[in-house]
């Protein structure tokens, strides 16, 4: 890896915009086919939307993507490849939910509920599986009733099909946890795309078996790390890019400091920003507006450090869930060695926008308050506070991913991928596997490289 290099000028085959999974793994593969590539990373470091600390007790957490599947064949192998080692999540005990502010305790991701709650949300999930299986992740505009999905958000479909309030409401925490978005921000035809996309709904918000059963010893940002360290020279850091240019012999890319010249180039910047650059001749008026419906979530991610995790001597999981917090979703993330306790907790959605415009001081206290809440006074002997608001961050404006909401997918669905002339577009929320993860960016990556290598071969 380099800073940005001295030169003004560089010539290569391939430009790739953006350090994270898919512009490094795209970098691979086609330095694996003889392609000569830049990759122009607009930070001081690597890997996007992932973001690794060191805690003042010496652990790493993750202030971004943290979570692996055992499905995730992809990360796993990428993991193997450059040393890295997972463990599985804790989950051991009971879980906490605050509900009519009274303390629940039960294993498992959710409350006892009374019967007919309870049948209300298997039947809303089993209509929804039903659903999602009529959706081809590679087209979901091309569903035999894709229109009728699309001019609806997921809260509009609750409302209509799942008779009882506390049915609705556990079923619509789903965008919530899994989006970082409202339920009546989110397309029902997306919402079932992204479903279709991971193979279940089960797959995305179980722990054990599900997209939340892994994380990285090391820290997740250690896998692009190494990814880049690998590429060598090819990564370029401090670059952010301003425009690109096509001609018929080419693209000109102009970033920070430097001018790349290539035969084709790949974005992979989340959609929202990719339309933020300015292109010449400017993009067609389709991938335009595909851009600015593209939005991405709400989150601010808190952390609170203990010398130990002391909620598993109360024979807890350190899991804990309340509709009625504004932190509405916790986990144990001490590390693997237990040597320091870690309580994760996820501000979201409208509680993310709403507390991303307080200070610090008042967000910890809010934290504080949440965690104490869940776990008891022991909560607030924290040795450290750690907060990252990823829609403060300049060039991400948002987590976990980009959405579309309704009208978006019928409109726009055949631009999230076309390619634009010479340029190819990457990135999670282009895949088609796994959209929003770690996985879906992997194969993005391996997607457009592939893409490229077919349009050069053909000259």
């Amino acid at each position: 890896m380099s800073s940005t290099l001295p030169i003004q000028d560089i010539d290569c085959d391939v430009a790739i915009i953006g350090a994270g999974l898919a512009g490094l793994r795209a970098a691979e593969r086609l330095a694996a086919a003889g392609l000569s590539c830049r990759v122009l990373e607009a930070r001081d470091r690597i890997g996007g939307r992932l973001l690794s600390q060191r805690l003042d007790c010496g652990a790493t957490i993750d202030l971004g993507g943290q979570w692996v599947g055992s499905m995730h064949q992809r990360v796993l192998d990428t993991a193997k490849t450059h040393g890295l080692t997972l463990f599985p999540t804790y989950v051991e005990g009971d879980s906490v939910f605050l509900i009519d502010g009274q303390v629940r305790r039960r294993p498992g991701l959710f409350p006892e509920l009374d019967a007919s709650t309870q049948q209300d949300i298997d039947r809303g999930m089993e209509a929804l599986d039903a659903l999602r299986r009529t959706i081809d992740p590679q087209r979901p505009w091309a569903a035999e009733d894709a229109r009728l999905l699309d001019g609806q958000t997921y809260a509009s479909w609750l409302r209509e099909h799942v008779p009882s309030k506390a049915a609705r409401d556990a079923l619509a925490y789903i965008a919530l946890s899994v989006f970082s978005i409202e339920a009546h921000d989110l397309s029902l035809l997306h919402f079932l795309f992204y479903v279709s996309a991971a193979g279940g709904i089960d797959n995305l918000i179980n722990t054990h078996g599900g997209a939340q059963e892994l994380r990285f010893v090391e820290g997740a940002q250690q896998l692009p790390i190494r990814m880049a360290q690998a590429l060598g020279e090819r990564v370029i850091c401090n670059a952010p890019v301003v425009s690109i240019e096509q001609h018929a012999g080419g693209v000109v890319v102009h970033a920070r400091g430097l001018r790349l010249s290539a035969r084709r180039a790949i974005v992979t910047l989340p959609p929202t920003l990719a339309g933020r650059l300015t292109y010449a001749p400017p993009l067609p008026g389709l991938r335009d507006q595909y851009t600015q419906r593209a939005a991405m979530g709400s989150v601010i991610k808190t952390m609170l450090v203990y010398d130990r995790p002391f909620w598993r001597d109360q024979g807890l999981s350190g899991l804990a869930s309340s509709q009625e917090l504004p932190i509405s979703l916790t986990y144990d993330n001490s590390p693997a060695d237990g040597s320091a306790g870690v309580l994760v907790g996820f501000l979201e959605a409208d509680a993310g926008r709403e507390w991303g415009q307080r200070d610090a001081a008042q967000r910890r206290d809010m934290v504080v308050d949440c965690m104490r809440r869940y776990f008891g006074e022991a909560v607030a002997n924290y040795t450290q506070y750690v907060e990252q608001d990823w829609a403060e961050e300049p060039y991400t404006r948002g987590a976990y991913g980009g959405y579309l909401p309704p009208g978006a997918w019928t409109s726009y669905g055949r631009a999230v991928r076309e390619p634009v002339g010479r340029l190819h577009w990457a990135g999670t929320e282009t895949a088609t596997e796994w959209s929003g993860y770690m996985e879906g960016a992997l194969q993005s990556g391996e997607r457009a490289a592939a893409e490229v290598v077919a349009a050069l071969a053909n000259g």
